[in-house]
């Protein structure tokens, strides 16, 4: 993933390597695709050393100089089979570690799963809030306009947020029940 989204951004303008950090941390991509922020600098090299990316130009800041990346040729093919690759492959994510304890959460006492649940449903509502701030930050840096695919992205996550939150309550219900 970090590698597409790298090549994605190189595809729109040559950037250096902390302008694609900021970019993606503004995006709130490691929440969403997953992507170690940390990473980049590692992929760019990589991807340098295999002809994906080359280094445009050197800028001086300060005492310090940095590299500004582009997209090859070779790495837009890349990017192409990436993106094929990512849209072909079904992402189907469960809870397998919260099915597994439901499957056996008769072996505790039922407040203290109630609360184990309810801490869960906590955190999710915390994400929620965080999406919502991601939604709202990334409308105000597009001027209030988001293209459709990401509004579809994040009416997704949304509802997979909503859809666990649902789970979870119902889980409790039972165990209240």
């Amino acid at each position: 993933m970090t590698r597409m989204l790298v090549l994605s951004l190189l595809d729109y303008e040559p950037m250096s390597g902390y302008d694609i950090k900021q970019m993606l941390e503004m995006t709130d991509a490691e929440r969403w695709g997953g992507v170690l922020i940390g990473s980049i600098y590692h992929a760019l090299k990589k991807m340098e050393s295999e002809g994906y990316v080359e280094v445009a130009s050197i800028e001086q800041t300060g005492h310090r100089q940095k590299a500004i990346y582009s997209i090859t040729d070779k790495g837009r093919s890349y990017l192409k089979q990436l993106t094929m690759d990512a849209l072909q492959t079904p992402s189907i994510t469960y809870p397998s570690t919260l099915y597994s304890a439901l499957s056996y959460v008769d072996k505790l006492p039922k407040a203290e799963a109630v609360e184990a649940l309810q801490s869960q449903a906590a955190s999710l509502q915390r994400e929620l809030e965080m999406l919502k701030a991601g939604h709202k930050a990334k409308q105000e840096a597009m001027n209030g306009s988001l293209p459709a695919m990401s509004e579809l992205i994040f009416d997704h996550m949304f509802k997979t947020v909503h859809q666990q939150l649902e789970f979870v309550d119902k889980a409790i219900q039972l165990l209240d029940g």
